[in-house]
């Protein structure tokens, strides 16, 4: 068990060193890395659209880079916007980690971006430990998951520095309790921010968009009380003029560094982070890239 352990720390120490490298270097180039959580079917997808549209509208050069386990999607759904969208598929595993975030963005990532949207794998377990050099993250949850979401999920609500709420249009319908829903929120992450947005009626839409400019010009960023408890993953963001804005953050790290998953029909396998394989789509903004699938490694 103590090495396990010992193996967890040295896989999120080297993912954390690695984000803080990547973090420097985007900051260098004028670029603020928002990294969006929720589950699966929050509608984090259909807002991140409409906050790409927005940000074209107004001239401000964005990218996104949305990752799934499978399917192109979301990043064809996200291309309709205009603006540079990069699809990565994992082959299974359930989020990404700064080491491949910077491999994907290296010979990608359009110069001048000055919003880079990291749609996470749907999943608020697994992401919520791997800090990817963001500046900003986010978590979202739709008024169709419950009001307790923030108490069954404490890391990735702890870790948040704004949590959004969507699909409000269906709130009365589903008998959302908002009151609720913030003071679970507020009990987790005490002090952070909560939106409410409905993407289909453009209510909150320009949100994200606003908040991920200041941040990136130096506005102060909400500090999680879960990460003041742990000073070794604090980060601090400067951005070009070298204004220091407090958007630290921690992380509790339970996963192995081979992710070992078991599922009935395949039994367990590890999924090592080696081999990307990049097609290209000359003609669209849309890029997609998958790990092959022999890169699984599988055991009885």
């Amino acid at each position: 068990m103590c090495r396990e352990v010992d193996l967890q720390q040295a896989v999120l120490a080297k993912n954390d060193a690695t984000a803080h490298s990547l973090r420097a270097g985007l900051t260098a180039r004028g670029t603020t890395v928002v990294n969006l959580l929720s589950s699966p079917g929050s509608g984090k997808t259909e807002l991140l659209e409409r906050e790409l549209g927005r940000a074209r509208e107004r001239g401000v050069p964005v990218a996104a880079l949305t990752a799934d386990l499978a399917t192109e999607n979301d990043a064809v759904r996200l291309a309709r916007s205009g603006a540079p969208v990069k699809q990565v598929l994992t082959d299974g595993l359930c989020h990404l980690e700064a080491g491949m975030l910077g491999r994907h963005i290296d010979d990608w990532l359009p110069d001048g971006t000055r919003i880079l949207f990291v749609e996470n794998v749907g999943n608020l377990v697994c992401p919520a430990s791997y800090d990817l050099g963001e500046t900003l993250r986010v978590v979202l949850a739709s008024v169709t998951e419950g009001e307790d979401k923030p108490l069954k999920y404490p890391t990735a609500f702890g870790l948040a520095q704004l949590v959004v709420v969507t699909k409000t249009d269906l709130a009365q319908a589903v008998g959302f309790d908002e009151a609720a829903f913030r003071a679970h929120v507020q009990q987790v992450n005490p002090g952070v921010d909560v939106v409410l947005t409905a993407a289909r009626r453009g209510e909150g839409v320009g949100t994200l968009l606003d908040r991920a400019l200041a941040a990136g010009e130096g506005a102060p960023v909400h500090t999680p009380v879960m990460a003041r408890q742990h000073p070794s993953h604090q980060h601090t963001y400067t951005d070009q003029d070298h204004r220091t804005h407090g958007g630290q953050h921690t992380h509790s790290h339970t996963h192995t560094g081979v992710h070992t998953h078991t599922h009935p029909d395949v039994g367990t396998h590890d999924h090592p982070h080696t081999g990307p394989h990049a097609h290209a789509h000359p003609d669209e903004p849309l890029v997609v890239t998958t790990a092959p699938a022999s890169a699984a490694q599988h055991r009885p």
